[in-house]
């Protein structure tokens, strides 16, 4: 391999911009390393006239973000549909893909990883092989975390794996993010969060958003990876430990605060849930003087 194309020391910064036209690095894992939960398997960037990649299938996720320029996509043997930066690529293991840019290339950036916690982050809809092309509102933040991983990478010790995996966390949390919001997504989210602590059903909730019961589950389950009713209780009990810890108000008042009439109910919900009394966590958590 050329090494002017794999730099194997720091990245050159010159006010705050890597001068690279192919940058990539692949590991290998030890098992310590895979109990992190996620285990970076490569990370690079590269641009110009790249390679038409595959057909081909993998046995790991690879998020590969279009950073500027134009392309083609296909997934699972389906007809290629168009690419336009900024835009996330999603390979899934298993699944073949297919795929290039136009004239004249496109730049990107890439992360490829494994680990026990993917699952998890599937769950929450952090990722979802059913819609491997993701448009984008900004690349930046993406670019910033694997702009990271090659610093972290270039540089020699004992750690870098996991610098690494840490940087596949970032990335799966940033580019949740940077997706484009549709009313699927962030704005039901965002209206289930500011209303929470009303005393209204999930199905009032539903008919609030002008949604059926079904479409609300499906959203949320799609988003959040949970029911509403699971979501709506979490950002209750998030506030609810919030005001044990930083406030003098009886139980009952916190409770009556985060929706529920009923302060002995509260209770038993609280406690089922977080694993100790209301009370209890008071006295370990509290920050009042």
């Amino acid at each position: 391999m050329d090494s002017s194309r794999h730099p194997v020391g720091p990245i050159d910064w010159v006010q705050g911009q890597e001068h690279w036209d192919h940058w990539w690095r692949y590991l290998t894992p030890t098992s310590i390393h895979r109990r992190l939960g996620l285990a970076c398997l490569a990370v690079g960037m590269q641009n110009g006239r790249l390679p038409t990649v595959g057909p081909r299938t993998l046995n790991h996720y690879v998020a590969v973000i279009v950073l500027s320029g134009a392309g083609w996509f296909s997934s699972g043997g389906r007809p290629p549909v168009d690419v336009v930066a900024p835009c996330l690529l999603w390979l899934s293991p298993g699944v073949e893909h297919h795929y290039g840019p136009y004239e004249p290339g496109w730049s990107e950036c890439f992360a490829d990883f494994t680990g026990p916690s993917v699952a998890a982050y599937a769950e929450l809809g952090f990722l979802n092989p059913d819609e491997p092309v993701v448009p984008l509102t900004s690349a930046e933040p993406a670019r910033v975390v694997i702009r990271k991983m090659i610093a972290a990478l270039s540089q020699p010790g004992p750690h870098a794996e996991v610098a690494a995996a840490a940087g596949v966390h970032e990335l799966l949390v940033v580019l949740q993010r940077s997706q484009v919001a549709s009313r699927d997504s962030g704005s039901v989210l965002e209206a289930l969060s500011r209303d929470a602590c009303e005393p209204w059903t999930v199905l009032e909730h539903a008919k609030r958003l002008g949604m059926s019961l079904s479409e609300l589950r499906e959203s949320v389950r799609r988003r959040a990876g949970c029911s509403p009713k699971d979501y709506l209780l979490t950002i209750r009990l998030n506030l609810a430990k919030e005001l044990l810890a930083t406030t003098d108000l009886p139980v009952a008042a916190v409770a009556r605060r985060v929706g529920y009439d009923d302060p002995a109910y509260f209770t038993r919900l609280f406690t089922r849930r977080v694993g100790t009394s209301p009370s209890t966590f008071r006295e370990h958590q509290s920050r009042t003087p």
